[in-house]
């Protein structure tokens, strides 16, 4: 602004406004009198010529500012002057006092008059050498700001355009003037207009250049973005005032797109390790599914599901689907049906979305866990079909810009579909990102497949081990049981942990729980093999340990290919047993007999049973644990505890009370603990003292029964008619204590224990085997002992007819007398001391004959002219099952018959009779 110093007359007078030409032109003036001296000196003409009026005036100006040879024409120009002419010129002159030339000044000389008439000339002076340079620099600035190929700008400072190059008219349309007095938002966008002009205003208010600064826009003759990158910076005046901004901008859109694209695949290659690290670390399918869903939204896309066949889901076998190019299909091909498994958004409270064409019910979404088919003709079962990447762009009005339907192939089987969606406001799905999609759905589609695989396995080695368990639920006399079996969950293999009980002569019962160490099917089939063979030795009715022993035999024959015997002899000797499986497992065998309510209990490495009795804590048996199965060398000890009425057994396997949260130490108490507190609500029974040996065995002590066979007694045995006597008055004796408060269900007993513990881990399986001793009621036992003599056989009939009669047996008593003289009569002809006869009432009667012969009765088949040998034959044709079983004093030759279900005794037929003979 200029400075206002006076008005007069309506005449404005103003000293030289800021951005004069004489800021950047040195103009000075003087005045020569008519003598040719100096007569006047500005101050201008003094900062020119570095002399004061005082060092000039009335001085001749040749003599003062001319070189020697210059004075003679310099003397003509000045008479001329005076005479009345003007002239202009260049003068080379040097400054006073100096003898080389300064500078060269261009003069112009007017004639004047003084007040007396006399001629004078004023003189103006211009520095030559500031004009050259202005010249030099207008011909720069007019060199880089027309041929600059760079966007120019100038702006004033009401920031309006006051000039553009040639490049700038270029890109953005008309010629170079048509751009004056524009401003910014005649070129961008309105928020990138007001970005570009706060930031001009900011530069032309502190000074300090904006570098980089990025704008987007459109250009008038593209509608495609452009990235610009704009420069800005004060421009001032000679005097350092500032007269503008100017900006010089960059198109840097390939840049852009280049950095976007290097941002890009580091982008995908985060995501495909990312992938590689998240997807697939369960085997479940959903949870697989939500995986990749978690990888890919938000870093992928906004919106993606995944879809898979429902014959995958349920475990069915796929038909014959194999994608070879020209032909594909899934589980079905493309409109089979599909189940939505999981969904993930990165839009706050975005519904669920339906791609446009492959809706099964039109518009209407598909919720998680749905069952749905696509329409044959849509895109997503096209894309299923041909197992080609299918691009769907979104609806009118639709949150949705496009989708990828993206198939998931593995190994040439199309498994599902996933669907990834980005919102509008979002980049549109390139090639790069197409290439992404069918990576990840191809990474996850593997995996998936991988868990179908391993869950088919899985399932088939499960069913191998139900099918080894007992079915239903077991029974026993004198037992109550109660059995669990939980599978380690789907994350882990099957494995080899199993349970059973066996039914053994004269109602005793064998407890069996075992555990293979080891998973998968191979510790499935082992298990199989194991329990088949401890169902066979069982059957043998040989003793525990005797049991364990050879079942030992036969786990060290498992993992060698020339059987049992050559590994146990001679084959960890050669080098072939480096080459052999090593099967090892653990193993408890108890044999409960009801009568005695003794159990003898071997052990092989397992855990040690749980014995509650009533009101009483849950103790620990101390059962000699013994080598594992399959290590050999070691002989397995026999512990025989006698259990109180209504005591609770438990065996189970490491799986219940080992875990990785905890040590087995805390398990084993925290069992005995959820054991103990059911058995508080149940009052201690009487123990029964009529059966011979100590009333109560000490849980965790050794019997001193232990050497003896639970029928084996220790003192005289009573008369037959004093024995039978002593049942009925125990029996009465019982019925006068009945229980006050009812018993807890074994099964709820179970579930107790399986929740206190929290089981929910699944780390491994878990077998639980619980019984509760009942005991046979006296009343059910009938126990004589004969002496070894002829008459003893007649005896033998009256004691069993009249133990019948009483139980309301009459239908058996005919079949039950014959059989009971053939073992007796064979006891006495080919068996050693007194005859011990035992008939026990249960599911089914049974009855024992005992003696101290080692010989096994044989059954052979009697020739027609043979008069006996046909003893045994009757005994099989008659009975339900029969056998013998040695004892530590003897043997037992026993017989089962079915108890009557009202209806008439089944008689054996002619034909079976005439096979006797």
């Amino acid at each position: 602004m200029s400075e206002i110093s006076g008005t007069t007359n309506g005449v404005v007078w103003q000293s030289s406004p800021p951005g004069s030409i004489y800021d950047y032109i040195r103009v000075a003036a003087f005045s020569i009198g008519p003598d040719g001296l100096v007569d006047q000196w500005s101050r201008r003409a003094a900062e020119l010529f570095g002399v004061t009026a005082d060092e000039v005036r009335g001085k001749d100006p040749v003599e003062v500012f001319l070189a020697g040879e210059l004075r003679p024409r310099g003397r003509r120009q000045v008479a001329e002057i005076l005479d009345g002419k003007e002239w202009t010129g260049l003068v080379p002159f040097r400054l006073p006092g100096t003898r080389t030339t300064h500078g060269v000044a261009e003069v112009y000389v007017m004639p004047s008059e003084t007040g007396t008439g006399e001629r004078a000339a004023l003189c103006i002076v211009v520095d030559v050498r500031a004009l050259r340079r202005i010249e030099t620099d207008l011909a720069a600035s007019q060199a880089i700001f027309g041929q600059s190929p760079f966007g120019f700008l100038l702006f004033g400072t009401d920031l309006r355009v006051q000039r553009a190059n040639q490049r700038f008219a270029t890109v953005f349309g008309g010629t170079v003037e048509e751009h004056r007095g524009r401003t910014v938002h005649d070129y961008l966008s309105r928020a990138e207009a007001d970005r570009m002009d706060a930031s001009l205003r900011r530069v032309l208010a502190t000074g300090e250049a904006a570098i980089d600064l990025q704008l987007i826009g459109t250009t008038p003759d593209s509608k495609d973005r452009r990235h610009w990158s704009i420069n800005l910076y004060r421009v001032h005046s000679g005097t350092g005032r500032p007269i503008g901004v100017a900006g010089v901008g960059t198109d840097v859109t390939r840049r852009h797109v280049a950095a976007r694209e290097a941002a890009s695949a580091r982008r995908n290659l985060a995501l495909l390790n990312e992938a590689s690290a998240r997807i697939g670390n369960s085997l479940d399918l959903e949870t697989t599914a939500r995986e990749l869903l978690d990888v890919a939204v938000p870093g992928f896309c906004d919106l993606a599901s995944v879809d898979l066949y429902q014959a995958l889901l349920t475990g069915d076998e796929a038909p014959p689907g194999r994608w070879d190019g020209a032909h594909a299909g899934g589980y079905g091909g493309g409109s089979a049906e599909l189940r939505r498994v999981a969904f993930a958004s990165a839009v706050s409270d975005a519904p669920l979305i339906t791609t446009p064409g492959c809706g099964s019910k039109g518009d209407t979404p598909t919720a998680v866990g749905e069952l749905h088919r696509f329409p044959v003709s849509s895109p997503c079962a096209n894309a299923l079909r041909t197992a080609r990447v299918q691009s769907i762009p979104g609806q009118d009005g639709s949150l949705v810009q496009s989708t990828l339907a993206v198939p998931m192939v593995a190994h040439d089987t199309v498994v599902g579909l996933v669907q990834f969606s980005r919102t509008k406001g979002s980049e549109p799905f390139g090639e790069r990102d197409r290439a992404l999609a069918v990576e990840l759905a191809a990474r996850a589609a593997v995996c998936m497949d991988n868990a179908r695989l391993y869950r088919r396995e899985h399932e088939r080695a499960l069913i191998l081990q139900r099918s080894l368990l007992p079915p239903g639920d077991p029974e026993a006399a004198g037992l109550d049981i109660a059995c669990r079996y939980l599978p380690g969950n789907t994350a882990t293999e099957v494995g080899g942990d199993w349970f059973d009980v066996i039914e053994l002569p004269g109602h005793r019962t064998a407890l069996v729980v075992g555990d293979v160490m080891g998973r998968g099917l191979r510790a499935a089939v082992a298990m199989g093999e194991l329990r088949t063979a401890v169902r066979t030795l069982a059957l043998l009715d040989m003793e525990p340990a005797e049991v364990l022993s050879a079942l030992d035999e036969v786990a060290r024959g498992l993992g060698s290919p020339s059987g049992a015997q050559q590994a146990s002899r001679a084959a960890h000797k050669s080098r072939e047993a480096d080459l052999s499986e090593v099967y090892l497992a653990t193993c408890v065998y108890a044999v409960y007999d009801p009568v005695t309510r003794r159990c003898t209990f071997a052990n092989a490495g397992h855990l040690p049973p749980v014995l509650v009795e009533p009101g009483q804590e849950a103790l620990l048996l101390d059962v000699p644990p013994g080598m594992p199965l399959g290590v050999g060398g070691e002989p397995f000890e026999e512990v025989e505890v006698e259990l109180p009425e209504g005591a609770l057994l438990a065996l189970y396997t490491d799986g219940l009370v080992e875990s990785r949260d905890h040590p087995l130490d805390e398990g084993l108490r925290a069992f005995r603990t959820a054991l103990t507190e059911p058995s508080r609500i149940r009052r201690s029974e009487p123990s029964r003292t009529a059966l011979p040996g100590p009333s109560r065995s000490v849980p965790g002590h050794r019997s001193p029964a232990t050497a003896t066979a639970p029928h084996q007694h220790q003192h005289p045995q009573p008369q037959p008619h004093q024995h039978q006597h002593q049942h009925q008055h125990q029996h009465q004796h019982q019925h006068q204590h009945p229980h006050p408060h009812p018993e807890r269900s074994l099964e709820d007993v179970c579930d107790h224990v399986l929740s206190t513990l929290d089981t929910r881990h699944r780390e491994d399986d878990i077998a639980l085997l619980m019984a509760r001793v009942q005991g046979l009621p006296l009343e059910a036992v009938g126990d004589w002992v004969l002496p070894r003599e002829p008459r003893s056989v007649g005896r033998a009939r009256e004691l069993a007819r009249a133990l019948l009669v009483s139980w309301d047996l009459e239908a058996l008593v005919d079949t039950v007398e014959l059989l009971v003289s053939e073992l007796v009569t064979n006891a006495l002809r080919y068996g050693e001391g007194e005859i011990r006869l035992r008939l026990l009432r249960d599911r089914t009667l049974v009855c024992e004959v005992w003696d101290a012969g080692l010989v096994q009765p044989r059954r052979r088949r009697a020739r027609d002219t043979d008069e006996g040998g046909r003893g045994l034959q009757l005994v099989g044709l008659l009975s339900a099952a029969w056998g013998s079983r040695r004892t530590p004093r003897g043997k037992t030759v026993w017989f089962e018959l079915a108890l009557p279900d009202g209806g008439p005794g089944a008689e054996p037929t002619v034909e079976q009779l005439l096979s006797m003979f």
